[in-house]
């Protein structure tokens, strides 16, 4: 049995995690929600000062802006669209005969005006577009979401559903860089607080294709992309909990992100794995969170 599988087993074991049936899909307990639960609250203590608006959307958005986005010329292997069934009275007897004999009873079901949200930001810009230009300033956002990728895995920190808090910086390419430098050493404080041992490296995201070899390797080169890796199954290939991404000006380009002085705004993010960092604490504490460290338990729970 691989560690990745042993791992998860234990979680079953527990019932810190639920099985479905399908791999990356997993109810949770009351335990393991009180350890998200007290995570963000650590998340506010370090960011709640920053004045960020809090918006909260839910895990699907309006498919328009998704394929407005670019997501699927990048990341087609991830998305998840919702489909439905929108036929007659005929159709359903149909479906229903495909049920009985086991065959495929979606083949009928169409393409709905949703789409699961594949990250917590996607539906923010065209959000902010609309309220016209953005002030001087720049602004700043606080978002939390479910967020959907099609990875099936036995491994626990790669799942399909996942809840993803980001913080998110529109102005100018020093203001979101600068933003994103000091979520870095925010990051390395947050968990050396929680005792999990860390490195920071750059990365790149999972696009698809050859001509994604190409577009890995320029945001590598440019250094867009970092990410703040903890060991859960892996020691060799540590987990990305936490990412610190500048986006120049693509995001304000394609949405009509504009300052005051009609400049396009730059964006940048820093994105928690809310499930990851949870996996993270309960691998190198233990599954008991009531017999972890103390120094680690007064950082969560005060």
């Amino acid at each position: 049995m691989d560690i990745q599988t042993s791992f998860l087993d234990r979680l079953f074991e527990s019932g810190l995690l639920i099985d479905t049936g399908v791999d990356g899909l997993y109810g949770r307990s009351a335990q393991f929600e009180d350890v998200i639960a007290a995570f963000e609250r650590l998340i506010d203590r370090f960011g709640g000062a920053d004045g960020a608006e809090v918006i909260r959307f839910p895990s699907g958005m309006n498919r328009a802006f998704f394929e407005t986005s670019g997501y699927m010329k990048s990341f087609p292997q991830l998305a998840g669209t919702v489909h439905s069934f929108c036929g007659n009275e005929l159709d359903h007897m149909s479906l229903l005969k495909c049920m009985e004999v086991g065959e495929d009873w979606t083949k009928d079901q169409e393409a709905t005006d949703i789409v699961l949200t594949p990250a917590a930001c996607y539906p923010l810009y065209p959000t902010v577009a609309k309220r016209g230009p953005l002030p001087e300033s720049g602004a700043l956002f606080d978002l939390q979401s479910y967020c959907f990728r099609h990875e099936p895995s036995k491994d626990p920190a790669r799942q399909q559903l996942f809840r993803m808090r980001e913080y998110v910086c529109m102005g100018t390419a020093k203001h979101v860089t600068d933003f994103r430098q000091s979520w870095m050493s925010r990051g390395v404080e947050m968990m050396t607080a929680v005792g999990l041992e860390i490195t920071i490296d750059v990365a790149n995201d999972p696009f698809f294709g050859r001509a994604g070899k190409m577009l890995a390797n320029n945001q590598r080169d440019q250094k867009l992309k970092f990410e703040l890796l903890i060991p859960i199954t892996s020691s060799a290939k540590p987990t990305a909990c936490m990412s610190f991404n500048y986006h120049q000006d693509a995001f304000g380009a394609k949405w009509g992100l504009n300052l005051e002085d009609g400049s396009v705004a730059h964006t940048a993010c820093v994105g928690f794995g809310l499930e990851r960092i949870a996996l993270a604490l309960l691998h190198h504490h233990g599954l008991n969170t009531v017999a972890w460290p103390e120094s680690v338990r007064k950082a969560l729970w005060g």
